[in-house]
């Protein structure tokens, strides 16, 4: 069974996950963590609890959502690992901080391990994450699924009653539209683990979100 650790990171509140199961092995999901305290934090949960990392996997390319893979790659030496969609953000984040966010950012940050491909599985422990495209807030955007256990890792696709922004560069409402739609074939029990806010499910947000349906 997955152990979920959830952390707000950053001047965004962005969640960042460590998933685990009874192997010791897990992964880390969207590390955005920024100040100190927050990579501090990530880093003793996953040592007191004698986790095994095995992948720095990113819903997406945003700066938001990578401010602490330098953290990862120092201490356990994993790179990130996204959609070739967003390839032009995970490759510069500092440009993107720039641009983006005005901020200007000193740390040195790991090249991408690999693109996603096409039907391509995470595997850690004694799970699979299946990965589906899910663009619209941009055009890399992915979602993580547990099927097993009926979990889902939407990013800044789907939220708790609402959904991501569809005005960055790269950003589609029609992309979007269609890519909650697939989500909405996800059992009602799926738990949606956003990249923000609170944590919901499927049947709760095609029943209360406006732009859900089936």
């Amino acid at each position: 069974m997955l152990k979920i650790q959830r952390f707000a990171c950053n001047m965004l509140n962005e969640n960042c996950y460590v998933a685990s199961d009874e192997t010791k092995e897990c992964i880390i999901v969207d590390c955005g963590a920024y100040y100190p305290e927050e990579r501090q934090a990530i880093v003793d949960y996953i040592n007191n609890n004698q986790l095994i990392p095995k992948h720095l996997i990113c819903t997406h390319g945003h700066l938001d959502h990578n401010m602490g893979n330098d953290t990862i790659f120092e201490q356990y030496g994993l790179k990130p690992e996204c959609s070739a969609g967003d390839e032009e953000y995970i490759v510069d984040l500092k440009k993107q901080g720039i641009e983006m966010f005005g901020i200007e950012l000193n740390n040195q940050f790991p090249p991408v391990d690999h693109f996603f491909e096409e039907n391509e599985t995470i595997n850690f422990g004694t799970h699979h994450l299946r990965i589906i495209a899910t663009p619209g807030h941009s055009r890399g955007s992915v979602t993580f699924i547990d099927d097993e256990e009926h979990i889902a890792f939407t990013g800044d696709t789907l939220f708790n009653h609402s959904i991501g922004r569809t005005d960055f560069k790269g950003g589609s409402m029609f992309a979007m539209i269609n890519s909650l739609r697939l989500l909405a074939q996800l059992p009602d029990n799926t738990r949606i683990l956003p990249g923000h806010g609170t944590e919901t499910t499927i049947g709760k947000e095609v029943s209360g979100n406006p732009y859900m349906d089936r």
